[in-house]
């Protein structure tokens, strides 16, 4: 696949000099990622968790969108050794970064099945289809993309992060619309978000997602849901379903219950039924 905006070899080098980064390892070490020391998103819990919601006999083309280093495709390409991963995203230096990422030793056993595309998702219909984001391309889709409504954040001078951070004026809308035109019927998309921000999500999918099921992120037993994974499925008219909690530290917050633990440390699946 080609864009109008190629990751090419010297496009790392040439941004590199001037931003530090870091090697981070996700999933016991068996996925390597490189992102920026600052000034950018970091890639977290949240790539991990979105990657282990994928079925456990997942397989076929995978879709991750707003992929930034990469995180939750690898780990997702990792985990599950019967599908290919074609990772999007807009930003040209964290697109290379992935791309750089995939020759590291570690990524090996994944990385002739991991794609890089930099692109704009949000971009009209023709426009997308021009670098490579044709119509019924994916048998499932991932997406974490940016938390924040325009004006329900601070503004930051530093843009690659307010970026990531804040979607624009048109919210979830293109996100979803693109999604829709990217997955086949009866495909799934599965994306996680902040808990409060619930509706921006459902409402775009009205019509176009249905089998929703809400599955709530605990950071301990005692405290409010700060974040949800929803999964839905392309043309799909089942009812909606809220999910039974994942809770992710003890109560003491310095450990991870064995549940997410396991999640994150060993790949096990994040189940959603």
């Amino acid at each position: 696949m080609m864009s109008n905006n190629p990751i090419t070899a010297t496009t790392k080098p040439a941004l590199a000099r001037t931003l530090e980064t870091t090697k981070d390892k996700f999933l016991g070490g068996h996925v390597l990622v490189e992102q920026p020391k600052r000034g950018y998103h970091r890639a977290g819990i949240d790539a991990v968790l979105l990657a282990a919601a994928l079925p456990e006999c997942c397989k076929g083309h995978v879709m991750d969108l707003g992929a930034g280093v990469g995180t939750a495709g690898f780990c997702a390409a990792w985990r599950l050794p019967e599908i290919t991963v074609t990772s999007v995203e807009i930003d040209p230096f964290t697109a290379a970064l992935a791309k750089g990422a995939l020759d590291f030793p570690e990524n090996a056993s994944f990385a002739s099945r991991v794609k890089l595309l930099q692109t704009d998702l949000t971009a009209k219909g023709t426009q997308r289809h021009a670098t490579g984001l044709h119509p019924n391309q994916a048998d499932h889709i991932i997406m974490n993309p940016p938390y924040y409504a325009k004006g329900k954040f601070r503004e930051t001078d530093k843009q690659a992060r307010h970026t990531a951070h804040v979607l624009d004026e048109r919210g979830m809308e293109p996100w979803i619309k693109t999604a829709k035109d990217l997955i086949k019927d009866a495909g799934t998309l599965t994306i996680i978000f902040r808990a409060d921000g619930l509706q921006q999500i459902l409402e775009p999918m009205t019509g176009r997602f249905g089998g929703i099921k809400i599955k709530p992120i605990h950071p301990t037993e005692d405290a409010n849901a700060n974040l949800i994974i929803i999964q839905a499925v392309s043309a799909s008219k089942a009812p909606l379903q809220i999910l039974p909690p994942l809770v992710l530290h003890e109560a003491s917050k310095n450990n991870y219950c064995s549940q997410t633990e396991s999640i994150l440390r060993k790949g096990t699946r994040l189940k959603l039924n």
